[in-house]
């Protein structure tokens, strides 16, 4: 039903488009992104397409992929994967005030989700207002998440199951930047709704943040009745790159409910994050974010529940040629490779003082061949090693991914 209303609106869109439109395609006029932004401007800076002179544009995404992967030498075979379709369209209201949204469906139409949908309005560039579904600005891969811009199929480790994964809620809140010179100066500040208790009550069986993601309910309500809040700073240099701290935290429990008292105490989460996109040398980049959590997790939970949690990765890319291919002007071939690292559960049982373990490494080659800015096709292999809670010997997995995924 839901998928049937966005068609009868795409096509009521391009009816109201002059019929000469039919005819003469040039009324469709591509707006592509600037090409130097700030990790917080991921969100508005994609290519869009304009109809005509209609104050309304439109874009989106495609991700697809085939995966084979084995576990100590045991595999289930070939796969292919329609990961996502998102649809975003922006507006400009009037001067200073504009809207954008973004509507992902993943794995086919097994996931439908707003991930974004907020009006801006600007006082200042140091001071604007924004409203509505916010995506979380912890660390930088939530806000900057499009498929087309990374050489790598999979999503990071930390980035995914640390930090909810295209993590967003209802609020409020600012955003601004300052000029200077060959500096850049940026912060973003919000209160929205946050996690609930789903985030140690779950299938995992253990602290598990992503579980919140289920709950549909905390676009209407706020499950503990207390703001989330998320902060981030971030400095840019020119020729140097992006470097950025965030911070977001809350409670996560209900205290009351309907005039009983459940909880004795407010329980809390706070992850804080760093991020960094340097300019290494010539067609070379590199992007890292690393993640800390801590959740208050009652006392009669066992040390599977981790109250302390880490995660990092390192994606360093290298450009190894650019230059006419088959029609493409610009044809660009690039080798990259990702570290990435997760603890699910620091610390020791409190049992027997041993470490827990709950831990994975993992390595990413990767070959991505873009015809086209907008346009990757990639190859990777990735190798992961996964620790179980008891520390015993790392159940290894080697996985083979094929993918493409474009702007349109």
């Amino acid at each position: 039903m839901c998928l049937k209303k966005i068609v009868s609106c795409a096509a009521v869109l391009f009816t109201l488009t002059d019929i000469s439109a039919q005819k003469d395609s040039s009324i469709f006029r591509r707006e592509s992104p600037d090409t130097v932004f700030m990790n917080k401007d991921a969100v508005y800076n994609r290519p869009f397409i304009r109809a005509g002179k209609m104050p309304l544009a439109i874009g989106g995404y495609v991700e697809a992929n085939t995966i084979y992967s084995a576990t100590d030498g045991v595999s289930e075979g070939f796969s292919f994967q329609m990961r996502r379709f998102t649809l975003f369209c922006s507006s400009t209201i009037t001067k200073k005030i504009k809207f954008l949204s973004e509507l992902e469906f993943e794995d086919g139409t097994k996931e439908i989700n707003l991930e974004f949908a907020a009006l801006d309005v600007e006082f200042h560039p140091l001071l604007n207002f924004r409203g509505g579904v916010i995506m979380n600005p912890i660390g930088a891969f939530n806000q900057n998440h499009d498929g087309p811009r990374w050489d790598f199929v999979d999503r990071p480790l930390s980035a995914t199951t640390i930090i909810p994964s295209t993590w967003s809620n209802p609020g409020f809140g600012f955003h601004g930047r300052y000029y200077g010179g060959a500096w850049t100066f940026a912060y973003e500040a919000y209160l929205t709704n946050g996690f609930d208790e789903s985030i140690i009550e779950n299938t995992e069986g253990r602290t598990w943040l992503p579980a919140t993601k289920v709950n549909r309910e905390r676009f209407e309500e706020n499950h503990s009745g207390k703001p989330l809040l998320t902060g981030k700073m971030a400095v840019r240099q020119r020729k140097v790159g992006e470097l950025g701290l965030s911070y977001m935290g809350g409670v996560y429990n209900r205290r009351m409910e309907d005039g009983l008292m459940i909880d004795s105490t407010d329980r809390r989460v706070d992850i804080f994050a760093a991020d960094m996109n340097l300019n290494l040398w010539k067609g070379a980049n590199l992007l890292a974010e690393g993640t800390f959590a801590m959740i208050d997790v009652p006392a009669g939970y066992s040390s599977q529940f981790g109250k302390k949690q880490y995660g990092f990765f390192a994606d360093i890319t290298q450009r190894i040629m650019q230059k006419p291919v088959l029609g493409w002007e610009k044809a660009t071939l690039l080798a990259a490779c990702r570290l990435e690292y997760v603890d699910y559960n620091l610390g020791t049982f409190t049992e027997t003082g041993g470490n827990i373990g709950d831990e994975i490494w993992a390595v990413t080659p990767s070959l991505a061949f873009r015809p086209a800015g907008q346009t990757v096709l990639r190859m990777n292999y990735k190798y992961a090693s996964a620790r179980d809670l008891l520390g015993n010997p790392p159940a290894k997995t080697g996985t083979i991914l094929f993918g493409i995924a474009s702007y349109f």
